[in-house]
């Protein structure tokens, strides 16, 4: 593999309902040979009443999934710790970030929230807005 693609809810939520400006950097990854990766977290962030169960177990088919442990939070809380955020309002931020952390680089995080994410990640992630 050459570097990764972490996608937070956003990114996950795109590619759910297959957006134009998800879909096009996901298949620039593949093309480039990039694993695919989301936290266990993005999962319970996008669910809700119209997220098909069979497009679901499709799109996660074809995404590394990075389990939350107890090392991966505490991980997460330090991240949070460094950045000066608060867990209640960022903590899946946290554990996305701490799983990008975790990741061949190069790394590239697609969310909606760059400001968070790239405190919390600094510069070893390059984090794009979707």
């Amino acid at each position: 593999m050459k570097g990764t693609l972490v996608l937070d809810s956003a990114g996950l939520a795109g590619y759910l309902e297959s957006d134009r400006k998800v879909m096009l950097l996901v298949d620039a990854a593949k093309r480039q040979d990039r694993a695919l990766v989301i936290s266990a977290a993005t999962v319970i962030e996008v669910q809700h009443g119209r997220v098909r169960p069979a497009r679901m177990n499709w799109v996660l088919s074809r995404l590394r999934v990075e389990d939350l442990t107890r090392d991966a939070a505490r991980a997460a809380a330090a991240l949070l710790e460094e950045a000066g955020l608060h867990g209640h309002r960022c903590a899946i931020d946290a554990m996305v970030a701490e799983a990008a952390l975790r990741q061949r680089p190069p790394v590239t995080l697609l969310t909606s929230d760059v400001g968070d994410l790239s405190r919390l990640c600094g510069s070893a992630v390059r984090v794009i807005g979707i």
